[in-house]
């Protein structure tokens, strides 16, 4: 697990500027959902195309989180990465005709087909019949076209969103940001995502502590829940 926190200059220019660190001291469960993002063969398995080691290292927390938050009554969402094929191999051709090399193309765009082992969500998960699971094919899953996400969240009177899982800098950001230009009210669960480097999950933690959400950790997200709930 990721043993960075933001840094005191940071914190000290949040608390310059709002007056407070965290944005928020209060949330509704029913009006919340976890956000489990990435969390499956591909990102976690070792030896996997898109390997992220750190990512097994959360998954305790973030069973642990899963457990407290059914109780409370909040939502939980699992979402994935998948390959949308088409004729050409795929319907992201941006992302696999620059961003991975030829010899990793292949292998990242087979894990990632829906049906593909490296699409299934990671065997350690404790997966509940009452929780959600979505696909999406773009980094975030709230930009148009992605994933069935804003529909599930709007129909079903969310306003919050809690953020976990993989990576942190990359899907989890980027949902993040766009969960926040939405008008949704964003959490970053900071021992509950990983990243490839210490420095870039630091990096996201503290651009999102200063302009798109709160970062708390799952102690922290319990507390603000419960103070809520009671």
């Amino acid at each position: 697990m990721h043993d960075v926190d933001v840094r005191q200059e940071i914190v000290d220019r949040v608390l310059a500027r709002r007056g407070r660190y965290h944005m928020f001291d209060r949330l509704e469960p029913s009006r919340t959902a976890h956000l489990i993002i990435d969390m499956q063969n591909t990102f976690v398995q070792e030896g996997a195309p898109a390997e992220v080691p750190v990512a097994r290292d959360i998954v305790g927390n973030i069973n642990g989180l899963n457990a407290a938050l059914r109780e409370l009554g909040v939502r939980i969402i699992w979402v994935t990465h998948a390959n949308m094929s088409d004729a050409s191999g795929s319907d992201w051709r941006t992302f696999f005709d620059y961003i991975v090399a030829d010899e990793m193309r292949d292998r990242t765009m087979a894990a990632l087909l829906p049906e593909a082992e490296g699409q299934k969500i990671w065997h350690a998960m404790e997966v509940d019949e009452g929780d959600t699971q979505i696909l999406k094919n773009r980094y975030s899953a709230l930009i148009p076209g992605s994933s069935q996400l804003e529909r599930i969240l709007r129909a079903g009177g969310i306003e919050n969103v809690l953020i976990s899982g993989t990576k942190t800098n990359v899907c989890c950001e980027a949902t993040a940001r766009d969960a926040m230009m939405m008008d949704f009210r964003v959490v970053m669960v900071s021992d509950c995502m990983a990243a490839l480097s210490d420095d870039e999950h630091r990096a996201t933690l503290e651009t999102m502590i200063q302009q798109f959400g709160d970062v708390m950790t799952r102690d922290e997200v319990l507390a603000v829940l419960r103070a809520k709930k009671n």
